[in-house]
């Protein structure tokens, strides 16, 4: 029998602080953009992070061993992580972090239709469809509603960075396909995110000497961005949504992943001062009720039936 309980207090409160700050990752990054590459910060906090996890699992003594198979996947998932944030990375040198937080966060429907095709058990249902379809009417406004900019130019590369950010959302789909589908799904939390850092660090560092983007400017936001990413958003939260997996249902927790685009859209027009056009604002909206509908339709269907 599962042991995971409903969401409770303080599982909402824990939650809504973890989409506040991988809300808050876009800003940190875009931020620091001018100082040091976006894919260069996320190799370097990459490499952070990695540190940290090792020492977690040899004081948890996870075993590591390539006899148990996990290396294919690893090394696939690896790659499509290190694949999700060059297309993030790049995509915020053109588009806004509010935008690139909404258009990342489209993962869930790629994961969900991947998985609907791989897993009997994760078959989707004629209203989840539908949730997908709101989703990318979403995006679809998102992308081609009337422009506030009057130069051709900007608005070109806002386009380009916007379908990077969904690129990027595709490839961290595909890596939760990947995790679910194969021996991954059954190994330790920290053993998979280390496959996916080691193939970060490793991959996004050469594409920053290879692309030019390996100078750094070693600015008080620049030392800092590195750090909060490194240390609170790839080490600390991702072990906080681990332990939430453990002792909530995830379908529960997953409605709550609707608040990172909204956060993203606050904190970027608040402290970045990024525009805000109404076809993006609907758009982000029509992205939020999908996420909404897909993750947390078993939830709304066992609160009907109970009510019934």
């Amino acid at each position: 029998m599962d042991s995971r309980k409903a969401i409770d207090t303080s599982a909402v409160g824990i939650m809504t602080v973890l989409c506040m700050i991988w809300a808050f990752q876009q800003i940190a990054i875009k931020a620091a953009g001018p100082d040091i590459a976006p894919i260069l910060q996320i190799a370097f906090r990459s490499g952070i992070a990695i540190v940290l996890v090792g020492l977690l699992m040899l004081w948890q003594r996870v075993p590591v061993s390539f006899a148990d198979g996990t290396w294919r996947p690893g090394l696939l998932v690896g790659f499509l992580f290190a694949l999700e944030f060059l297309l993030m990375g790049e995509g915020l040198r053109y588009t806004t972090a509010s935008h690139m937080t909404v258009f990342l966060y489209t993962a869930p429907f790629f994961a969900a239709i991947g998985l609907h095709w791989r897993l009997p058990e994760e078959r989707l249902a004629p209203a989840q469809w539908v949730g997908i379809l709101v989703a990318f009417i979403g995006v679809a406004v998102a992308f081609f509603g009337p422009d506030n900019s009057d130069n051709p130019r900007q608005a070109a590369d806002m386009l380009w960075g916007d379908f990077l950010g969904l690129l990027a959302g595709a490839a961290w789909g595909a890596t939760t396909v990947v995790i679910r589908c194969s021996k991954l799904s059954n190994t330790p939390a920290t053993l998979t995110l280390m496959y996916q850092l080691v193939g970060a660090f490793v991959l996004l560092l050469v594409a920053a000497v290879a692309l030019g983007q390996a100078s750094v400017n070693p600015t008080p936001v620049a030392i800092g961005s590195v750090l909060f990413q490194g240390i609170v958003v790839s080490f600390i939260t991702f072990l906080t949504w681990f332990w939430l997996l453990r002792k909530y249902l995830a379908s529960r927790l997953g409605v709550f992943s609707f608040m990172t685009p909204m956060f993203g859209v606050i904190f970027g027009v608040w402290l970045l001062n990024e525009p805000l056009d109404t076809s993006f604002l609907i758009g982000a909206l029509l992205v939020g009720i999908g996420i909404v509908t897909v993750s947390g339709y078993g939830w709304f269907v066992q609160v009907l039936k109970k009510r019934a």
